[in-house]
């Protein structure tokens, strides 16, 4: 799946099937389904949760927690724009699928 077709899926009621959860938590937050999203996040250990889970507390504004899920994720805290980041974290995972 392209990044253009994960954000068209947007539209729809429910994410695509088969993604990675993390994949799924970051659909959820394209949504701005902050809980659904939270709930994926916690439910899976993993680089790739945590830094979903780092961009859901970025959004919150709990600049603390996000920066110990980036530590978790083993990434540098964000400092650019949340839809910038989004962006990011959604193209990074659809690579990590489709490896």
């Amino acid at each position: 799946m392209t990044p253009a077709a994960f954000n068209a899926s947007l539209a729809k009621a429910a994410p695509p099937a088969g993604l990675l959860l993390a994949l799924t938590a970051s659909w959820w937050a394209g949504k701005d389904e902050w809980d659904k999203a939270h709930a994926l996040a916690m439910s899976e250990d993993g680089p790739e949760c945590a830094w979903v889970h780092a961009y859901l507390h970025r959004v919150e504004g709990d600049l603390d927690n996000a920066r110990y899920w980036y530590r978790q994720a083993r990434r540098p805290p964000a400092t650019g724009e949340l839809a910038d980041e989004w962006a990011a974290i959604a193209a990074a995972l659809l690579e990590a699928q489709q490896a």
